[in-house]
């Protein structure tokens, strides 16, 4: 048995409690677990033993964590978007299929995007975060997020023009 696959035995207990406190789901809980030690598994050439291979694991545990809050924040707010749309237009079928049909449009739009390009739309429109923080997660700086995301945003918008 190899170093990881020791402290997997050793850690797993305390991972798996960890992200169970935070989730307070079991099956979410157990998945982010296989999610941390698959990473750990496919980085363990990055570790460089300036700490132990325990925190290590668990700083890749809070960085999941913390990807999975993102994400679970993409979809409340998209769910708190959709909550703003005035009454008038979801109770008719015909608002709610043209409410859809531009998400879908956008999403489509968006989805052709290069992976850089989609992350920074994607973090701006549905993560809600700074320019500051968008650089810091894709390793660029605030004015490269800023200027990239306005530029995206223009050419989405003429997409949008055409496609309507």
């Amino acid at each position: 048995m190899n170093r990881l696959e020791e402290e997997y035995e050793k850690i797993y207990p305390k991972i798996y409690a960890f992200f169970y406190a935070k989730t307070g789901n079991q099956a979410t809980a157990q998945d982010l677990c296989q999610d941390t030690f698959y990473e750990a598994c496919k980085n363990i050439t990055s570790f460089n033993s300036h700490s132990t291979l325990s925190t290590w694991i668990f700083s890749i545990a809070i960085n999941l964590l913390k990807k999975y809050y993102r994400k679970n924040k993409y979809q409340q707010s998209l769910m708190q978007k959709l909550a703003l749309i005035p009454e008038t237009e979801i109770h008719s079928l015909e608002g709610l299929t043209e409410i859809n049909e531009d998400t879908k449009i956008l999403l489509h739009h968006i989805s052709k995007l290069d992976d850089v390009a989609r992350e920074i739309v994607l973090l701006r429109i549905y993560g809600e975060l700074s320019f500051l923080e968008i650089g810091a997660l894709i390793g660029k700086s605030e004015n490269y997020a800023r200027v990239t995301f306005h530029r995206l945003k223009l050419k989405i918008q003429k997409l949008m023009e055409v496609t309507l």
